[in-house]
């Protein structure tokens, strides 16, 4: 077993993570950490959510800013506002007991730019952003990058599924310097390799966790045939058998999942939903009850529950099949966080069944049929 000092940490990062209870390294974390640290490279890192990322390249982050340079040194882009504000609140809590203070910021839509641009003025050695909001910066001249040492794409597949592709080129023109760029995600498709190719040393590091597992091994993955008739029926028993337990529905569009949420709040259950015309203060809203649990579940569509991380939640559902491959391991994904177990249950039409079996081959998993 490899500890943190082990792997070339630094004590007084040791001690944030010990208060945070982060003890033994995780897979990516013994894998990267070491590369990172003791060598200027680029790096990819293939890896689900949930392994362990944000430690694994915020720590060398953090072991590589010059605190009395109060340049911007490093930049972290990710997809969503929820996982910026996550990956800098990580940040904050990491650096506790640093001498010198290290400073982070986030800036992402959905907060006064003004607001944003004031914290900006201040010292600032690390920018967490989404794409979108950053190159809005940029343009305006309220943020320079060029001078950045490292910068990290975190969960670079969904930035790419999310629409931010000319945004990322765009930024990745900006910083022309003499950076290193760190690529972290859990897919590969045609895109990041484009990505890849263009802007990162054909030397470029490259791991791989749990390679033949595209989706987390904690999961057990379940399927439910019954009828749409039935679905309602089936869904709430299910949802009886985890009494009091969260998790998540999915459904497929944003009507269809308005709707089954008035139908679990008729039958009873404590439920919100998430989706695409929300405004971000409701959004917000919506997660803290789920954080906080007075809210046990909660019916989303796919791109909205991008970016969701809660620990401890006991199942996935989802309502139908969803149509692309990847949207399942994003799906199930969300369970099983953390070294946790979890559950991904599919209700399935009795013509879907071939769809479930390409599924399995697809991910290389086994799914199990539940009876009601």
């Amino acid at each position: 077993m490899s500890s943190f000092a082990d792997l070339g940490v630094r004590k007084e990062f040791i001690k944030a993570l010990k208060e945070l209870n982060i003890k033994t390294p995780t897979e990516i974390q013994k894998e990267t950490i070491p590369v990172l640290l003791e060598n200027e490279t680029d790096f990819i890192g293939l890896a689900q959510t949930g392994t362990g990322k944000t430690a694994a390249y915020g720590l060398p982050v953090l072991h590589q800013i010059n605190p009395d340079n109060s340049e911007i040194q490093a930049l972290i882009l990710a997809p969503t506002r929820e996982l910026v504000q996550q990956i800098q609140k990580q940040l904050f809590k990491f650096t506790k007991y640093c001498d010198s203070k290290i400073f982070a910021e986030g800036v992402y839509g959905g907060e006064k730019i003004d607001k944003q641009i004031k914290r900006l003025q201040r010292t600032t050695h690390i920018v967490v952003a989404t794409p979108g909001r950053l190159l809005d910066f940029i343009e305006r001249g309220e943020i320079d990058i060029k001078n950045i040492k490292t910068l990290v794409l975190d969960e670079a597949d969904e930035m790419l599924s999310m629409g931010f592709k000319q945004d990322l080129n765009k930024i990745l023109k900006y910083t022309t310097g003499k950076r290193f760029t760190w690529l972290f995600s859990a897919t590969m498709p045609e895109e990041i390799q484009r990505i890849v190719k263009t802007y990162m040393s054909p030397k470029a590091v490259k791991i791989e966790v749990n390679k033949n597992s595209l989706v987390n091994a904690n999961i057990t993955h379940q399927f439910i045939t019954t009828s749409l008739k039935e679905k309602k029926n089936v869904l709430t028993g299910v949802l009886d058998h985890f009494n009091e337990q969260r998790g998540i529905i999915f459904c497929r569009t944003k009507a269809g999942a308005k709707n089954l949420t008035q139908i679990l709040r008729d039958e009873g259950f404590a439920v919100d939903v998430l989706e695409g015309d929300m405004q971000q203060k409701e959004r917000d809203k919506v997660m803290r009850a789920f954080k906080n649990e007075s809210l046990k579940v909660l019916v989303s569509t796919d791109v909205s529950a991008r970016g969701i991380d809660v620990n401890n939640l006991a199942f996935v559902i989802h309502h139908q099949l969803p149509e692309q491959l990847e949207y399942y391991t994003h799906r199930s994904g969300r369970t099983a966080r953390a070294g946790k177990t979890g559950r991904s249950i599919a209700l399935i039409l009795p013509n879907e069944l071939q769809r479930v079996h390409e599924i399995q081959k697809a991910l290389g998993i086994q799914f199990k049929e539940l009876s009601v």
